[in-house]
């Protein structure tokens, strides 16, 4: 039976990743700052015996250290490392705050290196193994309707990072890629009709991806024996071009 980590794994996308692996019959390691939401979503899954909850910062070298050597003792080894966790603020660049500054280089900068890191010295020993990165469409096609760049500051680095990562882990055999979605209708996005409008015109195709378009993607990815230093987008087209 194979292991995975996933981080930010109690709500939204990571919430819908780890559930996936899970009716797979993975073994989840999950990961969220607080265990009372890791114990949420662990009953909505049916409080299953393969699920381990690690809570903790995910930007604390620490909390990446304590992720692998749980998962190690109580399933062997990981196969997959999902890095999910990450915070998403768009806003014209004069308007960020510094507290805003700090949140987002921890969470989706640290929260990348140090799991990534952990993941790589375990799987290159091993000799196998897959690491995928949730980064963002708008990293890769920046649009003039969302100012976000911090975000695209931070999630575009990630992209590049992916194809690093793959080429210094190719000798080792371990896959490393990346997905990068577009607008997803998760319940952050709210039911606001004038905002899911707008939400809906950022893409070309008109619509909204769902959570699921999102996961199948990161299993493809995880699943495949020879594809590495990938950044797939999941977003109707919109890296494509501007519209």
């Amino acid at each position: 039976m194979k292991t995975v980590i996933v981080t930010g794994a109690s709500s939204g996308i990571g919430f819908a990743i780890a559930e996936a692996y899970l009716k797979r019959g993975y073994n989840v390691v999950g990961n969220a700052r607080t265990l009372d939401r890791l114990q949420t979503a662990a009953a909505q899954w049916g409080n299953p015996s393969n699920f381990l909850p690690v809570a903790g910062d995910i930007a604390d070298p620490a909390t990446a250290r304590e992720l692998f050597a749980r998962a190690i003792a109580a399933f062997g080894k990981v196969d997959v490392l999902i890095n999910n966790a990450g915070i998403f603020i768009a806003k014209p660049v004069g308007d960020y705050t510094q507290e805003e500054v700090q949140t987002i280089v921890n969470t989706n900068l640290m929260g990348f290196f140090y799991p990534s890191q952990a993941a790589a010295r375990h799987m290159s020993a091993n000799r196998s193994g897959h690491i995928v990165t949730i980064t963002a469409s708008l990293a890769l096609q920046p649009t003039a309707k969302v100012p976000a760049l911090l975000p695209i500051l931070i999630k575009g680095g990630l992209n590049n990072a992916t194809r690093g990562l793959a080429l210094e882990l190719a000798a080792s055999n371990v896959k490393v890629n990346a997905v990068a979605p577009g607008i997803i209708d998760t319940p952050m996005h709210g039911k606001d009709e004038g905002t899911r409008t707008f939400l809906k015109a950022l893409s070309p195709s008109g619509e909204m991806g769902g959570v699921k378009d999102v996961v199948e993607a990161v299993l493809y990815l995880t699943e495949s024996g020879f594809t590495s230093g990938v950044v797939l987008p999941v977003d109707g087209g919109a890296t494509a071009g501007t519209w």
